[in-house]
């Protein structure tokens, strides 16, 4: 007499059988509060009690990739476990399989001089192997190289068409241009599918924003036999699940990101939708064997007049990030950073009409000669992909850009210098950020990250975003960065 049986619904989910305790118990196992619930609306209106449930006990349905997680459920409890039909189907495939493979492929000539390194050939096995896949690795280790292997083996192995997600457009456009770069007839097996683009196609692979499909009915998913994830740890999103729980046909579903936001309930959604966690590489490991650039923070703490730190007393953190943006002295001071950097610089904002466009015309009333661009949500994706060209081509050009369209995915190598202009805690933002400076280029060997940060600490007063950094170097010290602060006094407001 078995206490739990699993049965495979379909490619996105597990069914579940059991007693109502045991299905009470499992449920209670997979439910978790969302970090930050206290602060978000449908909780602070009782809508919500702001927690995640994984196991629904209406149709006693969980995602398919936590099997593992209920296997040790059971083994914690003693409870007997059946799984009726194959869950976890692998692929029989050799080394020498793999080996045979990647030499038959007509590989960019400078990729085969460089060589695919072993861990990217080690994920590679991985997935191929595994069919489900978490793949962790970090900005510069060469994801798309390790997504064009599977890609490119799941082509030869008859599988049909396919689904390539990434968060933007510019990232669909750089996908192409990476694949195309390979050696891969992208013209004529690959779709790019965006605003304004036609979503039908017979093509193999689909590469396409989220935005861009999760409002399709679902016949459009059930068309695709693969799904990779590009950035996968924007998946957490509920638009996001919703396409991949539809993707019941999707036996390789291989999800790929630079870093996770460290709570379980993120990492276990991730897991759920795709597969195992599989860790390629690191880039202290990168760094170490120069394959990223050398790297260095330079964390500026900016001291605010003392009747500026009386008055933020009595601010919410909405005041202070008010404040902040609007501060003249703080942006001159951003400014002049800027224009006294040697080599290109990207300067990540959060707000376009509050602060993105002010920092943008004080840079370029003073920058000379010096190419200014300006890049946002509202920015072209044509536009955002001449920028990136451009700069990889100069010398001292500078990017005022918000966060969401250049601190994630987006390939500059030769970026000297990131400034973070507005202040976040976000583990996954300023790790994406951070990786928008570390790829070696033809002029680049080191990378700096100028962190600016606030202190209007008065009395036992500390500030909100001066907490904040706090955060951001606990997360340096994890990634083993090399940190060193500088306190630089505001005079005026």
């Amino acid at each position: 007499m078995y206490d739990l049986v699993l049965y495979k619904q379909n490619e996105a989910f597990i069914k579940f059988d059991c007693e109502k305790s045991v299905a009470q118990e499992l449920a209670d196992y997979f439910t978790f509060f969302v970090p930050g619930y206290q602060f978000m609306p449908a909780y602070k209106n009782k809508l919500w009690d702001g927690k995640i449930r994984l196991a629904d006990l209406r149709t006693h349905t969980i995602y398919h990739g936590l099997v593992p997680y209920i296997q040790k459920f059971c083994e914690e409890r003693n409870y007997k476990l059946a799984i009726d039909t194959p869950v976890n189907v692998t692929e029989n495939f050799s080394a020498l399989e793999a080996n045979e493979f990647i030499e038959q492929l007509y590989l960019d000539k400078n990729i085969i001089t460089e060589g695919i390194r072993e861990y990217q050939y080690k994920a590679f096995l991985f997935a191929v192997r595994n069919k489900r896949m978490l793949l962790l690795s970090p900005t510069g280790s060469g994801k798309s190289l390790i997504q064009y292997l599977i890609l490119r083996y799941l082509q030869y192995k008859g599988y049909k068409k396919g689904l390539l997600i990434v968060p933007t457009t510019s990232l669909v456009e750089q996908m192409y241009s990476d694949f195309e770069s390979y050696g891969y007839d992208a013209a004529n097996n690959t779709h790019r599918q965006y605003s304004g683009k036609d979503k039908h196609t017979d093509k193999f692979l689909t590469i396409t924003t989220w935005q861009s499909i999760y409002k399709n009915p679902p016949e459009y998913f059930e068309q695709f036999d693969f799904v990779l994830g590009d950035e996968a740890h924007q998946f957490k999103a509920k638009s996001l699940t919703t396409i991949m729980t539809g993707l019941k046909n999707a036996s390789y579903r291989i999800g790929c990101t630079g870093t996770v936001d460290g709570t379980q309930t993120h990492k276990l959604v991730l897991e759920g939708l795709f597969g195992p966690v599989y860790q390629s590489t690191t880039t202290a490991k990168l760094i170490e064997n120069k394959q990223l650039a050398d790297f260095r923070i330079k964390c500026l703490v900016l001291k605010h007049p003392e009747n500026i730190c009386k008055q933020s007393r009595d601010w919410d953190y909405q005041s202070e990030i008010d404040y902040i943006v609007s501060s003249k002295a703080r942006n001159e001071f951003i400014r002049n950073l800027a224009i006294s950097l040697e080599g290109n610089s990207l300067i990540l904002f959060n707000l376009v009409e509050k602060h993105g466009k002010q920092l943008y015309k004080l840079i370029e009333e003073k920058a000379g000669n010096r190419h200014v661009f300006f890049v946002h949500g509202g920015t072209d994706v044509e536009v955002r992909e001449e920028v990136r060209a451009i700069t990889e081509k100069e010398n001292d050009a500078i990017i005022v850009a918000s966060y969401g369209t250049f601190s994630t995915g987006i390939n500059i190598r030769n970026l000297h210098n990131v400034i973070f202009a507005s202040p976040s805690k976000s583990r996954v933002r300023n790790l994406q950020s951070i990786g928008r400076g570390l790829r070696i280029g033809d002029n680049k060997t080191e990378a700096v990250l100028y962190d600016i940060a606030d202190d209007f600490r008065i009395g036992k007063h500390v500030n909100f975003t001066l907490k904040h950094l706090q955060e951001r170097v606990k997360i340096y010290d994890e990634e083993k960065f090399k940190y060193k602060f500088y306190n630089i006094e505001v005079k005026n407001a």
